[in-house]
C-alpha cells in the first residue's frame, strides 16, 4: 500500500494517525490524537476534533464536522455538510461569567457501526450508537439510537424501515418481531431484530 495522500492545505497535527492509501483533500484540519484507518477518502474541508476514531475504508464527504468523542467504524459513509455534536448542554461561559474551558463540560461519546450511512446536512446529536449498515437520511437529526440496518430521518429522526447492506430499502415498516426480509436490489436476506 501507498502512503496516505496529504493535500498541502491540510493542517494534520503530527499526533495523528493517518493510515495508508488514506486521501485527505483541501482545507481539512485533523487534530491531536486523531486516527484514521487505511484506505479512506477525506473531503474538502472537513474538520476532526481531538481524539476522533475514524475506521478503515470510510468516505467523509465535503465539509463534515467531526468533534471528540467520536467513533466512527469501517466502512462508513458520511454525506457533505454532516455535523456530530458532542456536548448535550453547551454553554460558552459558566454562570459566574467565566469562559469555559476543557474542564468545565463533559464530553458525551458518539458509535457510528460498520457500513452505516448519514445523509448530507444530517445532525447526530451527542450520546447515540447508529446501528450496522443503517441510514440515515438527508437532513436528519439524529436524537436517539438507530437499530442495525434502520432508515431513519426526519427533525426528530424516526424510524422509516430498514435497509439492505446494499443500500436498497427493504419492504415493510418498523416492526417488533425478528424477522428476515429479503432485498428488491439484489436478493440478499436480511435479519432485522424488532424494535419494541
Amino acid at each position: 500500500m501507498r502512503p496516505a495522500i496529504i493535500h498541502p492545505t491540510a493542517t494534520v497535527d503530527p499526533q495523528a494517525q493517518i493510515g495508508d492509501n488514506t486521501r485527505v483533500w483541501h482545507w481539512t484540519q485533523i487534530r491531536e490524537d486523531v486516527v484514521i484507518g487505511s484506505e479512506s477518502i477525506i473531503g474538502k474541508g472537513c474538520y476532526f476534533d481531538a481524539g476522533v476514531r475514524v475506521g478503515s475504508r470510510v468516505k467523509i464527504q465535503s465539509n463534515v464536522s467531526i468533534f471528540r468523542g467520536v467513533t466512527i467504524e469501517d466502512g462508513v459513509f458520511v454525506g457533505p455538510h454532516a455535523c456530530f455534536t458532542n456536548d448535550k448542554t453547551p454553554r460558552a461561559i459558566n454562570p459566574d461569567g467565566t469562559l469555559k474551558g476543557l474542564d468545565d463540560w463533559t464530553v458525551t461519546p458518539t458509535l457510528v457501526k460498520y457500513g452505516a450511512s448519514i445523509g448530507a446536512n444530517a445532525t447526530i446529536v451527542c450520546g447515540v450508537t447508529i446501528g450496522r449498515f443503517a441510514m440515515v437520511a438527508a437532513g436528519s437529526v439524529v436524537t436517539r439510537d438507530v437499530p442495525d440496518y434502520g432508515l431513519v430521518m426526519g427533525n426528530p429522526a424516526r424510524l422509516a424501515g430498514y435497509v439492505c447492506p446494499c443500500g436498497a430499502r427493504l419492504p415493510g415498516g418498523p416492526t417488533r418481531q425478528t424477522e428476515a426480509r429479503t432485498c428488491p436490489a439484489c436478493g440478499r436476506v436480511t435479519v432485522i431484530e424488532g424494535n419494541s
